[in-house]
């Protein structure tokens, strides 16, 4: 056996990547004692390793670096991703060439054995359900976790002990290796509760608005693989003073087809008003943030049910699963949608026959344990660092919530078809549908459109229009006298004064001003002069109307209402 020293039995600081040379009296703090490798394969696993690699602590004298293992056809971003967390990042021939006590990842490949350090491998989803037919680490099978006959890791954890008893058929050499830990994820998803209303605000689930979050994991099976059109068809389909819509896909959907790909393929539907969260961060804000999910077999559908929300599946990827997985029987079990049918009278449906109990066992199969994860997972990475001299922390780690989503998101819809009634004391109930053109064929009501609207026919088919910027270069007043003798089909022009007023141009030249009222104690309404034009439209072309606008107008877009006041100029409306 060879005499020379192994890099951690040397001073440290000349281990660490870099350490500055020099005398320890130099140091803020001790040496570090130990050193771990977190090893990222695919984006997925990635964002999993970087939550789990915070339950190292660095006071207790841990240095953490991170590699890539190669080969994954899931790769693409990766290195930019890791490079953007300001983390130390090996090569992986660096990597290979070093000594760790423990090295981690998130999901498993032969290719780790060449690692020089004991092996832990955690899921990057909700359990192991795939069946593999080729290396994507995205299940425990014989071909992933072997090499000539010897079992690569040393420690495999998994979220319920159910998965070691299916682990016992495919592979029983790795059962001594295995360990129930639970899910550290979903218990960071569970003390996310409380920023609920935060993460609601900034997915513009406000002023009545539900949401809804698309789920989609990667492959043919999948939503967006058997339903491409399906997020078009929600965003369009769905009243936008109703529902807020948006959409979490897979980080292998991104990796395959490039976030430029992503973005141009849903480009119809985000100008419809779908956002879309990015594949690093933010699809855990929405499951908190939701009302609705409609998804299929992915982990982050199955993280929502698991979260109570209203769970309807537009595929089940039942081909690619294991038969006797929990998201097999998920797929089974879960209420469907029909891409083709009603979309907007199956999510209430689905609200109103909602029950939190009813996939309860399926869930409790995948997710156990899940309020002590954090503790059982870390004590098992501590456990191989304990020979050099790093122990367990007396409290039990405190799960973070996570952080605010960011969603890409485009400029309001600048079209809409609108349908609503008059109703009796001055409320005006309406629903406003995006239009995307080439998507749209049939009129429901009348359109109202902004100005910055550049179809070549509907502003000029539109009975509203609305300027929605209110420092114009031209003045409001202006401004509506010029576009009504523009566009002699309006009955209604509206110009935006400020975020609570708008002025207001009906058909024969009358003008009032429109502010929104606010009762003792509650915040001013903000006013949309595209939503308050409709208003105005209905209310002139209603016929029970009894009430003049001066009187005041309530709008109403399901359960969310607000009051508007009407005043004429001092010389009269015209």
């Amino acid at each position: 056996m060879s005499s020379v020293p192994s890099p951690l039995s040397r001073p440290y600081a000349r281990f660490r990547r870099g350490a500055r040379p020099g005398h320890e009296r130099w140091n803020t703090w001790n040496a570090p004692k130990a050193a771990v490798l977190g090893v990222a394969r695919t984006l997925t696993s990635a964002t999993r390793l970087v939550d789990v690699m915070h339950l190292l602590r660095p006071e207790d004298g841990i240095d953490k670096f991170f590699t890539v293992n190669p080969g994954s056809a899931f790769a693409d971003g990766l290195d930019s991703y890791l490079a953007g967390l300001g983390v130390q990042v090996l090569s992986w021939k660096e990597a290979t060439r070093r000594r760790f006590d423990l090295a981690v990842s998130c999901s498993v490949h032969p290719t780790m054995r060449r690692l020089d350090a004991p092996l832990m491998v955690l899921p990057h989803g909700a359990g192991y359900n795939r069946l593999v037919t080729e290396s994507t680490g995205d299940a425990l099978s014989r071909r992933e976790l072997m090499w000539r006959g010897k079992v690569v890791p040393e420690a495999i954890g998994v979220s319920h002990q159910a998965q070691i008893d299916r682990l016992a058929e495919t592979c029983p050499e790795a059962v001594p290796y295995a360990l129930a830990v639970g899910d550290w994820c979903f218990e960071r998803i569970i003390v996310s509760m409380s920023r609920r209303d935060r993460y609601r605000s900034r997915l513009g689930a406000v002023d009545g608005r539900r949401l809804v979050v698309i789920h989609s994991t990667w492959s043919g099976h999948s939503l967006l693989g058997r339903h491409p059109e399906l997020p078009l068809r929600l965003v369009t389909s769905l009243p936008a003073d109703e529902f807020a819509v948006a959409a979490v896909f897979h980080p292998n959907v991104w990796a395959r087809h490039t976030r430029p790909g992503v973005l141009e393929r849903l480009g119809a539907a985000m100008d419809a008003g779908l956002m879309i969260i990015p594949p690093e961060e933010g699809w855990r804000a929405a499951v908190v943030a939701s009302d609705w999910v409609v998804g299929d077999h992915g982990s982050t559908t199955f993280y929502s049910a698991a979260a109570d929300r209203v769970t309807l599946l537009a595929a089940t990827g039942l081909d690619e699963l294991d038969p006797a997985s929990p998201a097999a029987a998920f797929g089974r079990g879960a209420p469907r949608l029909d891409p083709d049918g009603d979309v907007y009278a199956q999510l209430l449906a689905a609200a109103r026959l909602h029950d939190p109990a009813g996939l309860r066992p399926v869930v409790d199969r995948q997710l156990a344990s899940v309020d002590t994860s954090g503790e059982v997972t870390r004590a098992r990475m501590y456990a191989f660092l304990a020979g050099r001299g790093v122990g367990v922390p007396d409290a039990p780690p405190q799960p973070l919530p996570v952080p605010d989503p960011e969603p890409v998101r485009r400029t309001a819809a600048t079209a809409y078809d609108v349908t609503g009634v008059h109703e009796a004391g001055g409320v005006v109930g309406l629903q406003r549908r995006p239009l995307v053109a080439g998507h749209h064929t049939e009129a429901l009501g009348f359109y109202a459109v902004t100005t910055e609207e550049n179809h070549p026919h509907w502003p000029h088919a539109a009975e509203v229009l609305a300027r929605t910027v209110a420092d114009a270069e031209v003045a409001a007043l202006d401004w509506v006298a010029d576009a009504a003798v523009r566009y002699e089909n309006l009955n209604v022009l509206v110009a935006r004064l400020d975020e609570s007023r708008c002025l207001v141009r009906l058909r024969g030249g009358r003008r009032l001003e429109a502010r929104t009222e606010r009762s003792w104690g509650e915040r001013r309404p903000l006013l949309d002069p595209v939503l308050l034009g409709s208003a105005v439209n209905l209310w002139m072309t209603g016929g029970q109307r009894a009430k003049d606008l001066t009187d005041g107008l309530t709008l109403r877009t399901g359960r969310w209402q607000v009051r508007v006041a009407f005043t004429e100029p001092s010389g009269g409306g015209r």
